[in-house]
């Protein structure tokens, strides 16, 4: 059976992290943490955007709550409480397997005025890229950010595919087009600040699209599927800090676990739903 694990709230930012030089080496008795993360709780609800305030009311509105408002649910969670696009990681380890073994540049798509997926990870000195699908234009703004602020990291259009139509002036015509064309990918090097590690793009035009990433000194992390489900493999035996984030839950939880050699540790995460007020432009029932 798992282990349900009691996570704590860490209440030190990423902000001035430790930074270790990893290194590589051969696992050979390497084990595996696996479990699955469920929200605890009311799912809370989710942002609200007044689409006509923003462009592309017709194109973009096609996803709304069919009264002029876009909606954006940063909590990703299944009926079961299933906590998905969660990541989990191993922190401060200091040597292991292949970086390349794990990590390969980060794809974003803006898709139907989203940016999918809503969290991913980078790495330091690595680039990101972004891709249009849609017959829109789109503006990436990314940004580092800590308890001190938020740094701008890069901010370039983000131009769609040529062969979209660009005379859509008929408006039911216009919100039934759903075709998904890739535009010119756009390759941003991600440049953090020492012990920043949150990176957080938005786009300039449309307010309701963000996607999330944590940026990564370590091939040992996951994110969580659609059951809620990660596991990290080839990890050297020995004590670790398994940590939880996500960018709305109000910090990271951590826990110590042990890996045996070889050995397979399950665990059951459970992180308690927000309270509250959780963003300026929170939904409420009767906008």
């Amino acid at each position: 059976m798992p282990r349900i694990i009691p996570f704590l709230l860490l209440a030190v930012s990423f902000c001035g992290t430790p930074v270790w030089a990893y290194e590589e080496m051969v696992v050979s008795d390497g084990g595996t943490v696996f479990g699955t993360v469920k929200l605890e709780g009311q799912v809370p609800k989710p942002k609200g955007y007044n689409l006509t305030t923003l462009p592309d009311q017709i194109y973009c509105g096609r996803i709304s709550d069919g009264h002029g408002w876009r909606l954006l649910q940063p909590f990703n969670v299944g009926p079961a409480g299933e906590f998905r696009d969660v990541v989990v990681y191993l922190e401060d380890i200091q040597k292991g397997k292949s970086v390349a073994s794990t990590f390969a540049s980060p794809r974003i798509e803006a898709r139907d005025c989203r940016f999918m997926p809503f969290t991913t990870i980078v790495r330091e000195q690595e680039n990101v890229v972004v891709v249009n699908m849609d017959p829109v234009m789109h503006d990436i703004q990314a940004y580092e950010s800590s308890q001190l602020g938020a740094r701008v990291l890069f901010n370039v259009p983000l131009p769609m595919n040529q062969q979209h139509p660009r005379d859509l002036k008929d408006r039911s015509e216009a919100a039934l087009y759903h075709r998904h064309l890739a535009g010119e990918p756009m390759k941003q090097l991600v440049g953090m600040s020492k012990g920043r590690r949150v990176f957080v793009m938005q786009c300039g035009f449309h307010a309701y699209m963000e996607s999330w990433g944590l940026a990564m000194d370590n091939p040992y992390y996951a994110t969580t599927d659609q059951n809620g489900h990660f596991e990290i493999t080839d990890i050297p035996p020995g004590s670790y800090k398994l940590v939880v984030w996500h960018p709305y839950i109000g910090g990271a939880r951590a826990q110590l676990i042990t890996i045996p050699p070889k050995g397979r540790t399950a665990v059951e995460v459970k992180i308690p739903a927000p309270v509250g007020r959780l963003y300026a432009n929170q939904m409420v029932d009767h906008p």
